[in-house]
């Protein structure tokens, strides 16, 4: 089985890039960061501390994750795929996904998926921690200002009307805190190419993805 890797800060496209480049080689797409959404999600509806990581543990053990073709994610027999993406949920899930014990619950799914398919799988430590000799790994970033934007795109058009220069903020603190974890911090793999979305549309970035994919896989383009 075939795994491809893609890792990167908040707001720089690994979903819809995954997503889209999943469908153009005709692999399973798995978003490792709805996971955690959804983990955080059940927190929350359940009153779990955010900073009980045993009991988070629990909590995605019980969730018995599952993804629909479509994208959407069951979480606890819950159709959770709106809920995740609420403000509330994406301030919870940093702190969630820091306790090492939901993530080594999180990384035996994520490992189990990537054995019995090929699979384009995305998050922040696919290539560094989950899946370290995946053949092909990607870092996808932006600019700080640009993924802020996109961001805050995404959230008007959930209803939800933020100013620019809090969502910028809210993106400098992810970043600071995704990249000064101590469990599985962000970074990128020293064998990873890295692509900078800022000036690219997303169909330049599904192809500079793709050629990447076809050079490291020894196949034509």
């Amino acid at each position: 089985m075939t795994v491809i890797a893609i890792d990167g800060p908040a707001g720089s496209g690994k979903s819809t890039l995954a997503r889209l480049l999943a469908e153009r080689l005709g692999f399973a797409y798995l978003d490792t960061g709805a996971m955690y959404r959804a983990v955080a999600f059940l927190a929350l509806r359940e009153g779990v501390a955010l900073d009980d990581g045993a009991s988070l543990a629990v909590l995605a053990r019980e969730a018995h994750l599952t993804f629909a073709a479509d994208g959407r994610i069951v979480a606890a027999d819950h159709d959770a795929s709106e809920e995740i993406r609420r403000p509330a949920v994406s301030a919870a899930v940093s702190e969630v996904s820091a306790h090492a014990e939901v993530r080594a619950v999180l990384l035996d799914e994520q490992r189990r998926i990537g054995a019995v398919q090929d699979v384009v799988i995305e998050g922040r430590d696919i290539g560094t921690v989950v899946f370290p000799d995946a053949p092909v790994k990607l870092f996808l970033t932006a600019s700080p200002e640009i993924r802020a934007e996109r961001r805050r795109k995404e959230l008007i058009a959930g209803g939800e009307h933020v100013g620019a220069d809090e969502t910028l903020q809210a993106m400098v603190a992810r970043d600071a805190y995704d990249t000064g974890r101590a469990v599985a911090p962000l970074r990128r793999a020293v064998d990873a190419v890295e692509l900078d979305s800022s000036g690219l549309d997303i169909e330049q970035v599904v192809e500079a993805a793709r050629h990447v994919v076809m050079a490291r896989l020894g196949v034509g383009a």
